[in-house]
């Protein structure tokens, strides 16, 4: 275990997969109209237990005609949801960091 892995755990590896879910769905989100598209997510557990498959197409809940397996209001909302997520692992990360450099600070 390294020294990244001793202070900040899994949360490190969270952020990074919480990014890449972001990238995911604000690609989806783009591809909206695009015809044929297929929707993509992140599914979080298995890429934290490091699965190599853990980006999957999601199942949309209506077909629609030209393919595309976007549904807006879905996207959104995982979007908006995955955001509050990585603000948290973030605020949490930051403080290891400031609890770290006052431990440093207070040994001058």
């Amino acid at each position: 275990m390294d020294l990244i892995d001793r202070q900040f755990g899994i949360h490190a590896t969270a952020l990074q997969l919480r990014a890449q879910r972001l990238t995911l769905l604000a690609s989806n989100i783009a591809n909206a109209a695009t015809p044929g598209y297929k929707a993509r997510d992140l599914d979080f557990r298995a890429a934290l237990d490091g699965a190599a498959d853990a980006v999957k197409y999601r199942v949309p809940l209506q077909n629609s005609l030209d393919g595309n397996t976007v549904e807006l209001s879905t996207e959104q909302t995982q979007f908006a949801e995955n955001v509050v997520q990585y603000r948290t692992t973030l605020a949490f990360l930051n403080g290891r960091i400031s609890t770290m450099m006052a431990a440093i600070k207070g040994g001058e």
